[in-house]
């Protein structure tokens, strides 16, 4: 999946403006200012591109970057693993790029599935989403669980995800063919997505995920008040060169 090109900045816009003179009017200046920021916010017919902060297609997780795989199982067994294509291949390249768990998530098989696949840190700006696909074996008797969750800032603790945005399968049937999901989540920081396997091992079968990606998308008003602050701190610099011109002139 390709990455969507991050939306051009105003930011260069306000500077260039502002650095023709140093001698305008304060109102002239701030007339300027503000067609500068006035050019720079998104038009109705230009809508604003979501940036891509996360892509992980699992083509091999033994050189994931940042991905924290935190197994508290009782007892705990195999950790989240390469998928594995004599269950099931993945949805798009090579059969084995996905990430899988499985009822041996639990040592043998036996006891409670706590599991956990927590992504890298994302810095989101605003409205943002997190896609991914997913599938279970088909097999009749057993079911899955999953969660997907969320915690602001760096830690990989299980206990500071305490957003949980969704879960699948438990009370309803995983899915059994490759489905996309999407969460969504408004958020202004940095943060990380935990997926939670869970359940009793003896009832559980196995799970792939794979194109795991976060887009956030900046706020009008974000964009806004970026701007203004800027062309506020040149006004007041304009305004200081200014002063500093007038007191060198010659006193009678």
């Amino acid at each position: 999946m390709a990455s969507l090109p991050a939306r051009a900045s105003g930011t260069a816009i306000l500077l260039a403006t502002s650095e023709r003179t140093t001698m305008k009017l304060p109102h002239t200046l701030l007339a300027t200012a503000a067609i500068a920021v006035a050019a720079a916010l998104p038009t109705a017919s230009h809508a604003i591109e979501p940036i891509v902060v996360l892509n992980e297609n699992f083509n091999d997780i033994g050189i994931l970057q940042d991905w924290a795989l935190v197994n508290k199982s009782v007892p705990p067994g195999q950790s989240w693993s390469q998928g594995n294509p004599g269950v099931f291949p993945a949805p798009s390249g090579p059969p084995s790029s996905y990430i899988a768990a499985n009822y041996l998530s639990a040592q043998n098989g036996m006891g409670s599935i706590d599991n956990w696949l927590i992504t890298p840190v994302v810095n989101l700006i605003g409205p943002s989403e997190l896609s991914f696909f997913t599938r279970s074996a088909s097999a009749s008797g057993f079911g899955d669980t999953l969660e997907v969750r969320f915690s602001p800032g760096g830690s990989t603790n299980p206990a500071s995800f305490n957003t949980v945005l969704g879960i699948l399968g438990g009370i309803s049937d995983y899915p059994t063919v490759w489905q996309q999901v999407i969460s969504s989540l408004d958020y202004n920081g940095q943060g990380r997505f935990a997926f939670r396997y869970l359940g009793d091992a003896s009832a559980a079968n196995y799970i792939g995920l794979d194109a795991v990606v976060v887009t956030t998308v900046p706020e009008p008003g974000t964009c806004l008040m970026l701007l203004v602050g800027l062309g506020s701190l040149i006004l007041l610099r304009r305004r200081q060169l200014t002063m500093n011109e007038t007191r060198r002139l010659p006193t009678c």
